[in-house]
């Protein structure tokens, strides 16, 4: 399948986010160069709070998503929705094949 736009292939390891609520989404984090690299050449592209769209895929799932841009890390997001998550059977800290297209 041919998916235009510039693909960011990358290798990253599932982390999660702790909410007050308990544990909370499940993310990777873009490799930081390829994050700077987006930011200054698409930057322009970020709607609300950082977030670009974009489409991943992991294994035989390809989905359409958003990647944010996280201030503190200096890097963006990709969130690991639950249906993605189990279809691949993909758990916390595992190392993951991503490719993103922008």
């Amino acid at each position: 399948m041919l998916i235009p736009g510039i693909k960011y292939s990358f290798t990253a390891r599932v982390w999660q986010c702790q909410s007050i609520n308990g544990p909370g989404w499940h993310f990777v984090s873009l490799p930081e160069d390829y994050s700077v690299e987006i930011r200054s050449n698409l930057g322009n592209l970020e709607q609300g709070w950082g977030r670009m769209k974009a489409k991943a895929q992991i294994n035989q799932s390809i989905w359409d998503t958003s990647i944010w841009f996280d201030t503190k890390k200096g890097v963006y997001l990709l969130a690991l929705n639950a249906l993605i998550r189990k279809k691949e059977n993909i758990n916390l800290n595992d190392e993951l094949e991503i490719s993103v297209w922008l």
